[in-house]
């Protein structure tokens, strides 16, 4: 119970930090610290926490003017989509291929995002129509791996926003816990079919991930006025992880 309470507080600080990029260790957290031994039944609980906790920290940055909300709803319809696919296709692949799967694309985006810079130029009034499609283009890719790596996927949602509208990192932090929530619930119904859930521990860990939650709001929101500065720890966050979820997938019976 406490190592569920913990695991749940540092993700849930992690996702008021960096928006979508903490639901990466739901999933880790799950299997090597609290010991969940299936890694789908892992990718389900996790689902279902992120999700609460996501919604949760979604509040906290609402209240704070960072959500461009007609791209978060553009982003959430169109990904769901993708997310219920992806998660139907996830649950048929091996686990601990799925989990070395997981680390090789952790790997590839946090060398993609060497170069980002926040962008303090666009607007919610400034973006186009054009700027709108791709958004939801954008987020039916990111929608069908979140599912399919269970809402670990869903550190590709900030990437995702920023390449799409070219908003600054605190607003695609904010914007992406709506997504976040939304494809995590939309995978947790689909692992539920299937049984693939432990709600007990996901209540641990959702009661963990408020107050963590609330507390990486803050850091998050005095950090914005610093440049490119969630944009070093976003990436940091996910070449670490990747790193021991790589590792441990290796040694794996």
């Amino acid at each position: 119970m406490l190592l569920a309470i913990g695991s749940g507080s540092l993700t849930g600080f992690t996702l008021g930090l960096i928006g979508g990029g903490g639901s990466i260790l739901a999933t880790p957290l799950l299997i090597y610290v609290v010991g969940i031994r299936d890694v789908h039944t892992a990718l389900g609980t996790g689902a279902l926490a992120v999700s609460a906790n996501a919604y949760l920290n979604l509040i906290s940055h609402a209240l704070r003017g960072h959500l461009w909300w007609r791209c978060a709803l553009i982003f959430t319809v169109a990904g769901s989509l993708g997310a219920y696919f992806g998660s139907s296709l996830g649950k048929l692949v091996d686990g601990q291929r799925l989990l070395f799967l997981f680390g090789l694309v952790m790997m590839f985006v946090s060398f993609a995002m060497r170069g980002a810079k926040s962008q303090a130029v666009s607007t919610p009034q400034s973006l186009s129509a054009l700027t709108h499609g791709k958004t939801g283009l954008t987020a039916l890719l990111t929608g069908t791996c979140s599912g399919f790596f269970g809402i670990g996927g869903g550190f590709l949602i900030v990437p995702g926003l920023l390449l799409a509208t070219g908003m600054p990192l605190i607003n695609a932090v904010g914007t992406s816990l709506l997504a976040v929530g939304t494809f995590g619930l939309t995978t947790t119904i689909n692992y539920a079919s299937s049984g693939l859930v432990d709600w007990r521990i996901s209540g641990y860990f959702i009661a963990g991930g408020i107050a963590g939650g609330i507390f990486g709001t803050i850091v998050s929101t005095r950090l914005s006025t610093h440049r490119d500065v969630l944009t070093q720890i976003f990436r940091g966050v996910i070449f670490s992880v990747s790193l021991y979820v790589l590792w441990r997938s290796y040694i794996a019976p």
